[in-house]
């Protein structure tokens, strides 16, 4: 396995069968580890084709094993980057952080992607909407529509 990122808020790892392993740590890890679970499995039930899906967590040591979305994306046309959360909305989900550092290009299904949910927002009636935006530390520069 090789280390893909290891910041304040999460390590995350690669493996050699190109499976993502995400381990939750720092400020509000265990709010971001369950929203990020809450989130990948609604768009799962809805069929997203373009996010990473669920394989295995564990709740104890707030991790969570995704398959691979493809590779990060350096650069994006502010057209296309809108376009893809906008897409992603459709699918009842609203980003959050809303960033190209969270868009993938995966070859295999010749298209872009988006990764890193824990700080989305369900937009269905009946879901709460993410308590972990009011510490966000971009929340004034999001769009809600």
């Amino acid at each position: 396995m090789h280390e893909a990122k290891n910041t304040a808020r999460a390590v995350v790892k690669i493996g050699y069968d190109g499976r993502v392993h995400k381990h939750f740590k720092g400020p509000q890890a265990q709010e971001r580890y369950e929203n990020e679970k809450r989130v990948l499995s609604f768009l799962q039930e809805r069929e997203c084709p373009f996010v990473p899906r669920m394989l295995q967590h564990d709740d104890e040591h707030m991790y969570l094993v995704t398959s691979n979305a493809g590779q990060r994306v350096e650069h994006l046309s502010a057209g296309k980057y809108e376009r893809l959360f906008e897409e992603l909305k459709k699918y009842g989900v609203r980003h959050e952080d809303a960033e190209v550092r969270n868009i993938t290009y995966n070859e295999k299904a010749g298209r872009f992607c988006i990764i890193d949910f824990e700080f989305a927002t369900i937009l269905e009636p009946g879901y709460a909407p993410s308590p972990l935006m009011e510490s966000h530390p971009n929340r004034d520069a999001y769009n809600h529509d």
